[in-house]
């Protein structure tokens, strides 16, 4: 802070410069890894917590029918590399996103009519097409039909 004398001798004080700046916060940095930890993309299937995308499908599945006769479970989720990158995405007007694979059981069972006992009579498991996954940029923005938007 500098001080300087003015023609009655009086103490001037000025606020013109700052000695020390203070460094600008990420505030997209948040927004980033809650968006991470809710896809949790980077982890391997058998790392995952229960968080996110991950708690979500464990909350629906398993799904069974009427009769209890098959139970459709989830197994894992995966993310495909997506298909373009951002600035051909904005080009061509495109969402950039991923596509999301996830592994499901299909469990057959056989039920005895005369004791009610369950036994598998099948397993399925197989990766199905769930959707594409709209993608967070580096800058924190999503891109919707060639478009940068940012959700607040």
């Amino acid at each position: 802070m500098g001080l300087s004398f003015t023609g009655k001798k009086r103490i001037r004080k000025s606020f013109g410069r700052i000695p020390e700046t203070v460094a600008m916060p990420n505030l997209i940095e948040v927004q980033k890894s809650s968006y991470d930890q809710f896809l949790l993309k980077d982890m391997t299937a058998g790392d995952r917590p229960d968080d996110g995308l991950q708690a979500v499908f464990k909350s629906v599945f398993p799904i069974k029918d009427f009769s209890e006769r098959a139970v459709l479970d989830f197994v894992s989720y995966e993310f495909e590399p997506p298909k373009y990158d951002t600035e051909e995405c904005q080009q061509r007007d495109m969402t950039y996103a991923a596509p999301l694979k996830v592994k499901m059981r299909l469990v057959v069972f056989d039920v005895d009519e005369e004791t009610g006992a369950r036994s598998v009579k099948d397993i399925k498991e197989q990766d199905v097409y769930m959707g594409d996954i709209p993608l967070m940029t580096d800058k924190g923005t999503f891109i919707v039909n060639g478009t940068e938007r940012v959700i607040v």
